[in-house]
């Protein structure tokens, strides 16, 4: 009989949480009990999974030693508090935010790119989600860079609100319909107004002039390839799109590439969906929301540098980028 696992998801009532419960659902994860968790402010409140309905419960007074997988999803204060207490009691934590990124100890993980670094989750019982726009670039390039190899990475995020969680998808909806009935935006919940408008600015300034948002994809990929000589240069920008984080993409190979093998070469990747020629392209909106593959498109050499390679990704920022990858972590450590 097939075994069935003990599973925690803390923050079930956030965007990412709510995730969580869907794809393990859909995904027939192998659950015995499920114990979705929150903070105090959730308390009473009920989720739903399959024909059943669950109460939520606090973390204070829970007991992680009966849980075999953990999903954290409640942001980093969260994380740093609880994820020591429940590897501390014997289960496996994954978490999404980005306290434990950058242990040495502690595996970051794209079970399509790097699943071998899940031999050493054992030291910490704890295992990092990478950030959501880390997770589509990688898998985007990562057959890219086993064929010609990858010297250098120049990316341009525009990152949809809900990378914000329900926060940002607020303050869009709220922000959109008081400028179209002629109301003034006077304290915008983003840094500024996002309704019409792109911010490039996520996440704190960073002493260098990056942003910290644009050095998780430095630092994440480098951790994750294992490879600190690949160049990385990121500008991160938040857009007035609902669902979906997309970037554009140059990329400097070690040999001479051919847009015609690159767009084989995603082709054959089961994750990569490739919408690429003169009639269609992938956007957030029609391609990338609610659905769990990574699409690429505008794939072209760079006229510019015969080592040279621009192209399109985008993906469903809170399925793929974050709830769907912590998944996959789960399931390939129990296929093992």
């Amino acid at each position: 009989m097939k075994k069935k696992y003990n599973i925690a998801v803390v923050g079930a009532t956030g965007i990412v949480g709510e995730t969580l419960l869907d794809l393990l659902q859909e995904r027939e994860f192998p659950i015995a009990s499920l114990f979705p968790l929150a903070s105090e402010r959730s308390a009473g409140e009920v989720v739903f999974f399959g024909d059943s309905e669950y109460a939520i419960e606090t973390l204070d007074q829970f007991d992680f030693s009966d849980v075999d997988f953990a999903f954290f999803a409640a942001g980093s204060e969260v994380s740093a508090r609880y994820v020591p207490i429940a590897a501390k009691a014997g289960c496996i934590a994954i978490d999404k935010s980005n306290v434990f990124r950058y242990e040495q100890d502690v595996p970051l993980v794209i079970p399509e790119v790097n699943p071998h670094a899940l031999t050493n989750y054992q030291a910490k019982k704890i295992i990092a989600n990478p950030n959501c726009t880390t997770i589509p670039i990688l898998i985007a390039i990562k057959p890219i860079l086993d064929f010609f190899g990858v010297t250098r990475m120049n990316v341009a995020t525009y990152q949809s609100v809900s990378g914000v969680g329900k926060k940002g998808i607020e303050a869009l909806a709220t922000e959109t319909a008081d400028i179209l009935n002629g109301q003034a935006i006077e304290s915008p919940a983003l840094s500024k107004q996002i309704a019409f408008n792109v911010l490039p600015k996520i996440d704190d300034f960073q002493d260098n002039g990056y942003t910290l948002e644009e050095m998780k994809l430095i630092w994440e990929t480098k951790k994750i390839l294992d490879d600190n000589d690949i160049a990385v240069n990121v500008t991160a920008v938040r857009v007035p799109v609902f669902f979906g984080h997309s970037a554009a993409i140059h990329l400097e190979t070690k040999k001479p590439v051919s847009a015609n093998v690159v767009r084989e070469l995603l082709q054959k990747f089961p994750e990569i969906a490739v919408v690429d020629d003169q009639y269609d392209y992938p956007t957030p909106v029609t391609h990338a929301a609610d659905q769990d593959a990574v699409f690429v498109g505008r794939i072209r050499k760079d006229i510019s540098h015969p080592n040279g390679l621009n192209l399109w990704v985008t993906t469903d920022n809170v399925r793929k980028g974050a709830a769907l990858n912590a998944i996959q972590i789960a399931e390939t450590l129990i296929r093992v």
